[in-house]
């Protein structure tokens, strides 16, 4: 299918999903608690001009320079958050009640229809919605604003030299700098990562939400990123909306080494482990050359020597797996970012977030340091991962 076509099919099918939701949200909070007909037509048109902010959002968000529109960017963008906490709440709400009904039903309990009564209970329903939804949104600012928390992991790896034990690798991921995350929040994540003093850092995916010409000053702090075996990157999907061929070469250029299936020894002669990275899993759909092929990047490879991949998404982990890879850093699912997201993010990928086993394969999967849309994470903190490799026990 031709990429204008796809792009417009996209579009569409995502603007009739936003005005479900924006329906759907509407009619439980406003049409079904009957307000005053005054209140009742201004609600409705702040749903209208509501909906109408959300692809005002994501066109401003590439459209506005850097350092312009991040307060209205970011407020647009988090309405889409309280969108989703407010139908979360809603769906919620009609399942209890349904079940309710059922149980009525199967018990042959009929109370007689009360308008009035369930006007009160539609009210009463739509305020403690509101409530909770606006308590939750509070909450996920609070946490999506937040200075980012470092995570400590320690794996035991299969074959790691002993003699390279507590060797660390801070990863960042999902940074998506652009629309609501700039320059300022770049530079304190610099020095969070420099004051761990680690011996290498990892840039799983997802770095950006724009192009080089825009994102260039924002992204330059990176430069000041100090490790002792180097700075890493590998694309995630976002680099492709934004320009993947510039952003490798920029990267490139302010000193960053990017993994393009290929892999790096890391270490001395006598101690050392291959440090591998793979393009995105759907870099291949975006054309020049790119696409992940881990059997590319292990060509040669020395199979007693111990292996960590960096793959932004998840899904690399069975082939990884396949592979004899030791262990896989990624990033991608946000940890869902909102709750409950996280269990739509699991259909598609086999981690969401932590540390799990695939076999003799582990997998590390970040919560992101940064985040996309709404500025707010509810139950999926960021985080900036500091990794602790050893061997495991004799």
């Amino acid at each position: 299918m031709p990429r204008p076509l796809a792009l417009a099919i996209f579009i569409a099918v995502a603007l009739s999903v936003a005005a479900g939701m924006h329906f759907y949200v509407w009619a439980r909070l406003v049409r079904d608690v009957h307000l005053p007909p005054a209140w009742y037509r201004g609600l409705t048109a702040v749903f209208v001009v509501l909906f109408c902010s959300v692809p005002a959002a994501f066109y401003l968000g590439r459209a506005l320079p850097p350092h312009r529109g991040a307060i209205l960017v970011g407020a647009l963008y988090t309405w889409i958050g309280v969108l989703f906490v407010l139908l979360v709440l809603c769906a919620t709400t009609d399942a209890v009640q349904l079940v309710a009904r059922v149980v009525r039903w199967v018990g042959d309990a009929k109370p007689p229809v009360d308008p009035e009564r369930r006007i009160a209970l539609a009210r009463l329903v739509g305020g403690g919605i509101a409530l909770v939804g606006g308590s939750a949104t509070g909450a996920g600012l609070v946490s999506g604003l937040a200075p980012v928390a470092v995570r400590e992991v320690r794996v035991a790896l299969k074959a790691f030299p002993t003699a390279l034990r507590g060797m660390t690798i801070v990863q960042l991921s999902d940074m998506h700098l652009g629309p609501t995350l700039r320059r300022r929040f770049v530079e304190r994540v610099v020095a969070q990562v420099n004051a761990l003093e680690p011996d290498v850092i990892a840039i799983t995916g997802d770095l950006v939400d724009g192009s080089v010409e825009k994102l260039r000053e924002v992204v330059a702090p990176l430069t000041k990123l100090r490790a002792k075996h180097g700075t890493y990157f590998v694309t995630g999907n976002h680099e492709y909306y934004s320009g993947a061929v510039e952003w490798c070469d920029e990267l490139t250029r302010i000193g960053i080494r990017v993994l393009r299936n290929e892999r790096v020894r890391i270490g001395s002669e006598a101690a050392s482990f291959d440090l591998a990275g793979i393009d995105d899993y759907h870099a291949r759909e975006f054309g020049h050359g790119h696409g992940a092929d881990l059997g590319r990047a292990l060509a040669g490879a020395d199979p007693s020597q111990a292996v960590v991949l960096l793959a932004h998404q998840p899904i690399a982990v069975h082939e990884a797996r396949e592979r004899g890879v030791g262990l896989v850093l990624s990033g991608h699912t946000h940890g869902g970012q909102i709750w409950p997201w996280h269990f739509f993010v699991r259909l598609q990928q086999p981690v969401v977030q932590g540390l799990h086993r695939f076999g003799d394969t582990q997998i590390y999967v970040s919560c992101g340091t940064g985040c996309w849309g709404p500025p707010m994470r509810i139950g999926a903190p960021a985080e900036i991962t500091k990794i602790v490799l050893s061997a495991p026990p004799a």
